[in-house]
């Protein structure tokens, strides 16, 4: 039901013609509905009634030990997807085919730096978003959560976030205009794009 609501277009449903129960399926986001994913069910069966059993466990709730790790070690975490898959290649793949890219040293420089330069900048943002989370945590654990400090939080989360995504993203735009158009074409090859 929530994919049929979502393709309608709103013009074409009257307002009042929306049951009340359905407007939480079109405001919340597909990640804040784990229990609706089709692919995480088996036909016939009900969708899980606790899937975030367990979770309650950790340090920090709203990261895994995983993501945790992946943050203070700088890590991409598929946040450079949109120019990894669109012919913008990374400094950290493009160092793992240098020799079948055929690499000029200078090239083998500059991807080396990026490649440092964006390490370097992503586990900075990646601690402060860590801590943050843990702040955000600790708010509601308190048991005193409130509007006014719930803002400045989730404010500054989502800019660290933004920031971080950009760092990884422009390290790939930066790769990619040191490379040839042959070069690009292979690292593609290697890392098994198919071509558009």
């Amino acid at each position: 039901m929530p994919r049929i609501l979502a393709a309608l277009p709103l013009v074409a449903l009257p307002l009042v013609a929306l049951p009340l129960v359905a407007l939480p399926l079109v405001v919340l986001p597909a990640a804040a509905q784990p229990h609706m994913h089709q692919q995480h069910q088996r036909p016939g069966h009900p969708a899980p009634a606790q899937p975030y059993a367990g979770l309650e466990q950790r340090p920090i709730k709203a990261l895994s030990a995983e993501q945790t790790a992946q943050l203070l070690a700088g890590h991409g975490m598929a946040m450079a997807l949109a120019a990894e898959l669109n012919g913008y290649p990374g400094p950290m793949h493009v160092l793992e085919h240098a020799a079948a890219l055929r690499l000029t040293h200078a090239q083998t420089r500059r991807a080396e730096a990026l490649r440092d330069t964006m390490a370097t900048e992503a586990r900075a943002l990646g601690a402060r978003i860590v801590a943050l989370e843990g702040e955000l945590d600790a708010l509601f654990a308190s048991g005193e959560a409130e509007l006014a400090r719930l803002a400045p939080l989730t404010a500054a989360l989502g800019a660290l976030n933004g920031r971080l995504r950009e760092v990884h993203l422009a390290a790939h735009i930066e790769m990619r205009a040191a490379l040839s158009a042959e070069q690009r074409a292979e690292y593609n090859r290697l890392r098994g794009y198919q071509p558009r």
